[in-house]
């Protein structure tokens, strides 16, 4: 759906919905990124700044039955003009009625239960301009129907609309050498991002065991990559979206201090038909020394049958950090942690924290390392974007 078409929705729900309380909040945010070596390419930059805006109006009616959320995000770079973007990640009605739900608008949905990466979690598109973990997400019209019943939850989603992965620019970092050329996007759909995608989960619990099991038909939201030549006569990757199917499994377990968690697909398409699964567990020490603080100890396995052909780089690799939480009034957190091809060495380092600075305030850090990564590793474009990350933000 277009853009300019959801914001005159937006202006006419202003003007229909009930009267009423209005609810803001939201952030503003500041950040800055540090790179330790310099670039590959020349074009790229070692210092890197940006302003975000994630404000939120919410509005709520009928003793609580009916939702209205309007969630735009607003980034704006000092260096990659890709990276200065904008996007609703919600702008949605929500009704609740007796044992069952409807949403409809632009929404955004979270399958998935394991730490490291989130294999099952395929509705909503990846912002990977905002950060290369892959964990933001750009906002997805749908139509969304809810059914609770003793034997679990049945999801039912009408995807209306498809939403192109974002990538970084000729300028920006953390990103592939050749680089991705978006004006170069392909479809196996002659629909391209008309298409309608559709999706469904169900998901229980049985006694400690949270169970979730979903299926997706449609186009796929990780692209395939295209070596070519764009029109500047420059190499280039461009992104080829191709048809699939997909069945999705996740499971966890609570079973005193330990979470078993697994995530697991097979996904078929005219390209290949492959499995894969990321699984393990975390353990947390509650009360360390007689303190507030707990420390959990997380170990999981990734596994892509496709191997070196995988479309992302951890297909036979493993995860083992330490999650760290004070548990004070400043919210304070870090986790800290490597993934390791077994086959190869390369390696990943992951440090992540963040604590609140009074009641408005909260500041985050992020340092991401690639050592040690062999050249036939995915991983080998950004093996000399070492990053320091430092967000300060302000609630409101």
């Amino acid at each position: 759906m277009p853009m300019k078409r959801l914001l005159i929705i937006t202006f006419l729900l202003f003007w229909t919905l009930p009267a009423g309380a209005w609810e803001w909040s939201g952030n503003v945010a500041v950040e800055g990124r540090t790179f330790f070596q310099s670039p590959l390419d020349p074009r790229q930059y070692d210092n890197d700044g940006s302003v975000s805006l994630e404000p939120e109006l919410a509005h709520e009616w009928n003793d609580g039955r009916d939702q209205f959320v309007f969630r735009p995000f607003g980034r704006l770079d000092a260096r990659d003009s890709e990276r200065s973007h904008w996007d609703i990640r919600e702008l949605q009605w929500t009704h609740a009625g007796d044992g069952w739900e409807t949403t409809i608008g632009v929404s955004k949905v979270y399958w998935g239960v394991t730490e490291a990466w989130h294999l099952v979690d395929i509705v909503n598109q990846t912002d990977l301009v905002e950060n290369p973990d892959g964990e933001q997400k750009l906002g997805q019209p749908m139509v969304k129907l809810s059914l609770e019943r003793e034997w679990g939850t049945l999801d039912f989603f009408l995807l209306t609309g498809f939403r192109e992965r974002t990538f970084p620019g000729g300028k920006g970092r953390i990103r592939t050498h050749p680089r991705v050329d978006t004006d170069l996007t392909e479809y196996q759909s002659g629909a391209g991002r008309k298409r309608v995608d559709l999706a469904a989960r169900w998901s229980h619990y049985i006694g400690e065991w949270d169970i979730g099991v979903s299926l997706f038909h449609g186009t796929g939201r990780d692209p395939l990559f295209l070596p070519t030549v764009n029109g500047k006569g420059e190499p280039v990757l461009a992104p080829y979206y191709e048809l699939i199917d997909q069945v999705n499994l996740d499971l966890q377990a609570t079973l005193g201090q330990w979470l078993w968690k697994l995530e697991a697909l097979y996904r078929d398409s005219d390209h290949d038909a492959f499995y894969a699964w990321t699984g393990g567990f975390e353990y947390t020490l509650v009360g360390v020394a007689e303190t507030a603080m707990d420390l959990g100890f997380v170990g999981e396995v990734l596994y892509d049958q496709r191997g070196d052909r995988s479309a992302t780089p951890f297909n036979h690799d493993a995860f083992l950090a330490l999650r760290w939480t004070a548990n004070d009034e400043q919210s304070s957190e870090l986790l800290g942690g490597f993934v390791v091809d077994w086959e190869n060495g390369s390696t990943l380092l992951n440090i992540e924290g963040s604590r609140r600075l009074g009641q408005s305030w909260k500041a985050t850090l992020q340092l991401r390392a690639w050592l040690n990564v062999d050249g036939k590793d995915p991983q080998y474009s950004f093996n000399r974007d070492d990053y320091l990350q430092l967000e300060l933000a302000r609630y409101f």
